[in-house]
């Protein structure tokens, strides 16, 4: 199958300031990739296709884009594959899945392999279109560089979140992190000790109105915890307090 091969400028997201962000759909179905470029390129965002799971990664992976919009039904590469892979990446921009599959296995396993979000076909296009609105608008850093150096680290014990770099140190220690990652734990970070309830934590970090599973909250703090705690199935800083929700502790 043919790729648009020009959306991007050479492979230059965002190369100006003002510059419409980039997405990159991958999607086998050539008429659902049409919808999905005409309104996004409708809603002001510059859009790539790539229809083959192979080309799709590599193109993933040697240019700069704002955003995925991943298909899981590919042929050659499984969509699972390329998340998997894209979720080793340091930088790689925020991914949603968009697929067929609606089983909550399905959602549970492409969130545990570091998607940002999963909408299922058939689907709304206004949705899609808010759902990318909502994960470019947490993809810059919160804190522009050149502004006050006192709010560009919130530090909780020997935990220290960079809201420039969207990374965290711990002991030291780089953790990289995803989009949704990062902002689960900088929200968890700026309220140490206090404890959120799942759906509190999805309307903080995934915006009221998401309606996707709670269980989303689960896979990104097991994600996190994996990342951040010396004995993941004992954590000492992400802690779950049973029957009301987690908490960062506080020390």
């Amino acid at each position: 199958m043919s790729s648009d091969t020009n959306a991007t400028g050479g492979g230059r997201a965002g190369a100006g300031k003002h510059a419409a962000p980039t997405v990159l759909v991958i999607e086998d179905d050539l008429d659902v990739a049409a919808i999905v470029r005409l309104h996004l390129e409708d809603s002001g965002y510059r859009v790539a296709l790539e229809h083959e799971g192979e080309r799709a990664l590599a193109r993933a992976l040697a240019e700069r884009f704002d955003l995925l919009i991943l298909d899981l039904g590919l042929p050659g590469l499984d969509g699972l594959e390329i998340c998997k892979r894209l979720g080793r990446e340091a930088h790689r921009p925020p991914l949603l899945i968009l697929s067929a599959r609606s089983a909550e296995l399905d959602r549970v396993l492409g969130l545990e392999l570091g998607a940002d979000d999963y909408l299922t076909k058939p689907f709304s296009v206004r949705e899609l279109v808010a759902r990318v609105r909502a994960l470019l608008r947490r993809s810059p850093a919160v804190i522009e560089p050149g502004g006050d150096t006192a709010t560009r680290f919130v530090r909780v014990g020997s935990l220290v979140v960079d809201c420039w770099e969207r990374c965290a140190r711990l002991d030291e220690a780089l953790i990289e992190l995803t989009t949704r990652e990062f902002d689960l734990l900088l929200w968890l970070a700026r309220h140490p000790g206090r404890v959120f309830s799942r759906s509190e934590l999805l309307d903080a970090v995934w915006g009221e109105g998401y309606n996707g599973f709670e269980h989303t909250v689960n896979s990104h703090l097991n994600r996190l915890r994996a990342k951040l705690e010396l004995d993941p199935a004992r954590p000492a800083l992400l802690i779950t307090v049973r029957g009301a929700g987690y908490k960062l502790a506080s020390s």
